[in-house]
């Protein structure tokens, strides 16, 4: 039996973990003065990631200071927003515009 969703919150968990693994890998270059990961990528990265993009962030000390990094917790709060949306859609709390509804069979 599979679980609904399943596959889309393990994709969802790679993307973040994926992107800490990034942020990781550029501080490493930092440190060595290698060629780094361009800050667009990074932040490519820190959209579609931003939880595991914001950890790594915090735990590596890494961009912190670079304002256009301060988009990164924004990042989160859109898909905190964007979670609690479909939570409260799930529920039947609220139809979301072009959803599609299933009428229970007798």
């Amino acid at each position: 039996m599979s679980v609904p969703g399943l596959d889309l919150l393990v994709v969802y968990l790679l993307l973040n973990a994926g992107a800490a693994a990034v942020f990781y890998a550029d501080k490493g270059r930092a440190r060595q003065r290698r060629w780094r990961i361009s800050e667009t990528m990074l932040l490519t990265l820190a959209f579609l990631g931003p939880f595991g993009a914001l950890a790594a962030m915090k735990v590596f000390r890494h961009k912190t200071q670079k304002t256009k990094f301060l988009l990164v917790p924004l990042f989160a709060a859109l898909h905190l927003a964007i979670f609690a949306l479909v939570a409260c859609a799930g529920a039947g709390w609220v139809t979301l515009p072009g959803a599609v509804t299933f009428a229970a069979l007798p």
